[in-house]
Order: structure tokens, then C-alpha cells, then sequence
């Protein structure tokens, strides 16, 4: 009843506003007012255009600058990750360029044709040239941007089983993710939702009958070998999920009944990455920033900010629910053998249920 109340009185105001405006309009019918713009309205105009001009690229060279973390794409850890940057990279400059170009061209012609009595401005009704100039040269440059993007695609996901890639399944659900490593046989084992049991900690519906699930291995964060290629099987038990890795410019959809895949070789190490001075630079720059917010929140008498520490991380890229944000998974890249010291220390399948 409160919300019906609500929407009539909101109705009845904006029938009154609307009623206000239309005697506005008749009281203002007999008034001197002549529409047509003047020489003065329209130089006005022109150097307002020009103005709105300099404003563009003064803040654009300032938002660079001050915000845009030159170079703007930078600290990629996976093999496939430069030809990713470059690809972006290249885009970036074209637009830039493109932008800067039409912005500049849009607003000067607005200024030097500006309206004057006696003056009439040079146009083309036709000119067949000129359409197939700026015809031909965008359909050249956006295809060559199209082919490649399709080859560094094409490159990224095909993934070669000669190279024996480490099997690792991602499975996303609201709001965390689970990975199973394959195993000895690096061959996962059939699963399905309807077979999840949580009185018998089969939290990802394997197959408890398959062999090649007995020495799956399920675990909370993810490690991965450095220089060594993992093919990822993802799935997800709910929703519409995103498995996104930004540091290995890594990213595929987890939809609900059905698997997709995602593959790369992680170049660099947790600990290399943390040494990196770029990413000492952001992460002092973050605890500097913790520490000042820490200061407000004791004097509330509240907890301080723990210190950051760069990780890789996994994260859920679609808005999945009211927990989105806080869906996330600890990734660590380390040596061979320290890989295998801890996939030594983690339960099997079989050994996990209860």
C-alpha cells in the first residue's frame, strides 16, 4: 500500500510540473524572443568549440600522466602475455591517434565555418574520392587489427598436447572457486552436479567409480609450476562465472552445463613478481595508503589495515551476486620441485571422502 501511495504522489508531481511549464509557455508566447542566432551568438560558439577542444586534451594529457601508469600495460607472467600487451598496445595508439585526430578536425571546422552573414562555407555534395578515402583506410586498418587478433587467438588457444600441459580444473560457484589437479595420469575424472555429496566431502560431483578420478586432487589455492603449460577445465555449479587471471592476460567464461578451456605457460615466479620494482613501487604505494586509512580507523578505536602483499590472484570478471567481489582464489607460480613438495602434501580423491 505504501509503495501505491508513493507512485500516485509521484504521478500527481509530475502532472503538476508538466501543467507549470505549459503556462510558463504561455505567459512567455508574447515575449520578444527571436530564435535565430546571431554573428556574435555564433562566434561565441565557435570559441567555446575551441576551448572544449583544448579542455579534451589537456585533461587527456593530464589523466595519462597523473593516473595512467606508464607503460600502461606491463608485469604480464605467462609466455602468450607480451603478444597479448602488444596486440592491446597496438590498438591503444590507433585510437589515440584516430581520436585525437577527429576531435581536433570536428571542432576546428566548427570554429572556422562558423555562421556569418555573407559567408558561405565550402562543401561537396558528392565526391567520390573523398568516400572511398575514408572507406578504404578504416576497412585496412580494422582488418588488419581483426587478423591479428584472430592469429594471437588462435595461437593462445590452441594448445598442444605434445607438449604434455598439466590438466587443472577450475570450478567456480557462488562465491569461490575449487581447483582439482589431475593427478598421476594427468586425466581428470568424470564429474557431474547431481553427483556432489557434502556428507561425503565429494564437493565437485566426481565420479567416486571412475579411475581416473582416484588420484584427483582437490585443493583451495592454486600452485603452478614455473615454465610449464596447464590446460584449465573450467565449469561452474550455478551461474555465469569468469575465470580471470590478469597478470597471465588470462580469461574464459565457466558456464553452467558445459566445459570450456583456457591455456598458458606462467613465465614468472610469485617471488620474481614481488621483486619486480614496478610492483614494489604499487605495493608501497597501497600499504602508504592502508596506513593512513589504519589511523582514521584506531582513532575509531577499530582494527588496522593488515599490510599488502602482491599475489597472483583468480577472480571471478561477471557480476555473479551480492558476494562478486569477494570471490577470489590465491594463485602461486613457484620452482618445479617446490610444486612438487606440495602437491606431495596434499590428499587424494579417494583418501579425501569420508
Amino acid at each position: 500500500m505504501t509503495a501505491l501511495l508513493t507512485i500516485i504522489v509521484l504521478v500527481f508531481i509530475l502532472v503538476a510540473i508538466w501543467q507549470m511549464v505549459k503556462i510558463f509557455d504561455l505567459a512567455q508566447a508574447k515575449a520578444d524572443c527571436d530564435q535565430v542566432a546571431t554573428d556574435k551568438d555564433n562566434k561565441i560558439n565557435a570559441y567555446l568549440m575551441m576551448g572544449f577542444l583544448a579542455f579534451i586534451y589537456i585533461i587527456t594529457i593530464v589523466s595519462i600522466v597523473k593516473w595512467g601508469d606508464l607503460p600502461l600495460l606491463s608485469n604480464s607472467a605467462s609466455a602468450h602475455g607480451p603478444t597479448i600487451d602488444n596486440l592491446m598496445a597496438i590498438s591503444l595508439v590507433i585510437i589515440f591517434f584516430v581520436q585525437t585526430v577527429t576531435q581536433f578536425l570536428l571542432h576546428y571546422f566548427a570554429f572556422k565555418y562558423k555562421g556569418e552573414k555573407g559567408k558561405k562555407a565550402l562543401f561537396f555534395a558528392d565526391n567520390n574520392k573523398l568516400e572511398a578515402i575514408w572507406t578504404i583506410i578504416p576497412v585496412i586498418v580494422l582488418a588488419g587489427l581483426i587478423i591479428y587478433g584472430l592469429n594471437t587467438w588462435v595461437n593462445i588457444m590452441g594448445v598442444d598436447e605434445s607438449d604434455d600441459p598439466m590438466v587443472v580444473e577450475l570450478y567456480a560457484q557462488q562465491f569461490n572457486w575449487t581447483a582439482r589437479y589431475a593427478g598421476q595420469d594427468n586425466t581428470l575424472g568424470k564429474s557431474n552436479v547431481r553427483l556432489i555429496d557434502i556428507d561425503r566431502a565429494n564437493v565437485l560431483g566426481i565420479d567416486e567409480a571412475d579411475p581416473n578420478a582416484q588420484d584427483d586432487i582437490i585443493v583451495k589455492e592454486l600452485h603452478l609450476p614455473v615454465g610449464k603449460p596447464v590446460l584449465f577445465k573450467m565449469r561452474s555449479q550455478d551461474v555465469l562465472h569468469s575465470a580471470y587471471m590478469p597478470h597471465f592476460r588470462a580469461q574464459m567464461n565457466c558456464v553452467p552445463g558445459m566445459i570450456t578451456q583456457f591455456g598458458f605457460t606462467p613465465t614468472v615466479t610469485s617471488e620474481e613478481m614481488r621483486q619486480n620494482p614496478d610492483m614494489v613501487e604499487k605495493v608501497a604505494n597501497i600499504n602508504r595508503i592502508r596506513v593512513e586509512k589504519s589511523e582514521a580507523l584506531v582513532a575509531k578505536g577499530e582494527d588496522a589495515l593488515d599490510r599488502y602483499e602482491f599475489d597472483y590472484l583468480l577472480i571471478c570478471n561477471k557480476i555473479c551476486g551480492k558476494s562478486h567481489y569477494n570471490m577470489q582464489m590465491k594463485i602461486v607460480v613457484e620452482t618445479q620441485e617446490e610444486f612438487d613438495a606440495w602437491i606431495k602434501e596434499q590428499k587424494e580423491f579417494k583418501n579425501s571422502l569420508n
